[in-house]
């Protein structure tokens, strides 16, 4: 295809990339809801859709790194570019420095792109430095950016693309675990596409639907490894009793519902329910062992996700709507369990949402500390006597999660006491997790057991 005939077309899967990157961008949209719904929009093959997919969660991983070398290309900062040409450059520089998409075709399309967004002579500018990238390789492109970072937190941050605050808390996490040299196979794997989990409710899926699906999840008992195919399909073929869920959101509902034998007739509650997947997930172990479940989300929005989650379980389970952070004013020691998935930066969860690493900031672990400190202290004072408390984070920033544990237990006193979290799911586990430290809590790793980083913290309130 000549350039002539190539002028006014932009590939399918480069469009909806593109259009999505730009919605995160400019609306703060998720990517990982947003890019299926385009897709489907715009009927894309299997391989276009691969593409796709590709394109926007590498672009926006790599962005930051992306940034550098744009930089350097263009001969100014990024803040000085326009922001729609900035994306276009963003996605043309990942299919150049990362991907076998050949040159003349990332540079064509990114150039129609800029001219469809942008004005004349930004066609000419993404243009220039599109080819001014593509004139060295991925290596020397790496080289040259990696020689003008400061110090080994600068030089990681650049090369694996976080920003420098986020590293930082990483190797403090991992300090703590003596793991500190585990920092960099933490920030690959956080570039790395994640593998499908999926979760099978105990009690209400049956090992002939399951067959064939997949090999058993290393660690959760109830889910499994996606062989291939599409999830969406499965979850609605089975309705929603199969589900997508990555295993450590699998492991910390089960270290509530599996940390000691169920009485028929507890009441359990949900602090923080929505979206509703570890809800589902309680709500068949509930029903399994004769308890009852009350689930809880402020926002009107994620209640309706959480109802939706619980329909695949048979029964009524109540969803409330109420602050959880008063929970205890008028439900004063009324549950013998309660999970308290507590809203987080989700800095542990960046493999499966990359966007999230360039919007959050480090005021933002402040002000979500004051809202954690607050619920946990609820969540205790809902608890009957002898109840347990599974505080729980999708984050491993030490402030979202040992510290807020920290606060709870000295302000609570001898109220409160730790439970050897460790050895409830080792309990459970399929295999055995390598968990350093004292026990008392759980710190899952990407790169060290395969799921999200989720932080687990069991709790009891004394008799």
């Amino acid at each position: 295809m000549s350039v002539q005939q190539h002028q006014g077309f932009v590939q399918p899967a480069r469009r909806v990339a593109y259009e999505v990157i730009a919605a995160v961008r400019e609306s703060d949209a998720y990517a990982n809801l947003l890019l299926p719904t385009r897709i489907q929009r715009a009927a894309l093959s299997t391989a276009d859709a691969a593409l796709a997919t590709e394109l926007t969660y590498g672009t926006l991983r790599m962005q930051g790194y992306y940034d550098l070398v744009i930089a350097e290309a263009a001969g100014r900062p990024v803040s000085a570019i326009d922001p729609a040409i900035l994306d276009v450059l963003r996605l043309g520089a990942h299919q150049l420095l990362a991907t076998r998409v050949a040159t003349h075709a990332a540079v064509n399309e990114s150039v129609e792109l800029a001219r469809q967004v942008g004005s004349r002579a930004a066609t000419g500018f993404t243009n220039g430095v599109l080819r001014t990238i593509s004139r060295s390789t991925p290596e020397e492109w790496r080289e040259r950016v990696l020689a003008g970072a400061g110090s080994a937190d600068d030089r990681l941050a650049a090369e694996h693309s976080h920003p420098v605050w986020v590293v930082r808390a990483f190797r403090q996490s991992l300090r703590l675990e003596g793991r500190e040299d585990e920092l960099e196979d933490l920030l690959i794997a956080d570039n790395a596409a994640p593998r499908v989990n999926m979760v099978a409710l105990p009690g209400i899926t049956t090992a002939e639907e399951t067959a064939g699906l997949g090999r058993p999840n290393e660690y959760s008992p109830v889910g499994f490894m996606l062989a291939g195919g599409d999830p969406v399909h499965l979850v609605t073929d089975h309705d929603g009793r199969i589900r997508v869920q990555d295993e450590g959101s699998q492991l910390a509902a089960l270290t509530l519902s599996r940390a000691r034998p169920i009485t028929p007739g507890e009441r359990w509650l949900d602090l923080c329910a929505g979206p509703g997947g570890k809800a589902a997930l309680l709500a068949a172990e509930a029903r399994a062992g004769g308890a009852e479940l009350v689930a809880n989300e402020l926002v009107p929005a994620r209640a309706t996700l959480v109802r939706r989650a619980l329909s695949a379980v048979p029964g009524t389970v109540p969803v409330w709507e109420l602050d959880g952070t008063r929970i205890a004013v008028n439900h004063s020691e009324e549950f013998d369990r309660i999970l308290l998935d507590a809203p987080c930066t989700g800095l542990g969860a960046l493999r499966r949402r990359p966007e999230a690493r360039w919007r959050k900031l480090p005021r933002d672990v402040a002000e979500l500390s004051d809202l954690q400190s607050g619920l946990i202290d609820a969540a205790l004072g809902a608890l009957k006597p002898g109840g347990l408390l599974a505080y729980v984070t999708c984050s491993p920033h030490i402030a979202e999660s040992r510290g807020i544990v920290a606060t709870a237990l000295k302000k609570w006193g001898d109220r409160v006491r730790a439970v050897d979290t460790a050895a409830v799911v080792q309990g459970f586990s399929g295999t055995p997790l390598d968990l350093p430290g004292d026990g008392t809590s759980v710190q899952l790793w990407p790169h060290r057991h395969g799921t999200d980083a989720m932080f687990i913290t069991l709790l009891e309130r004394t008799a």
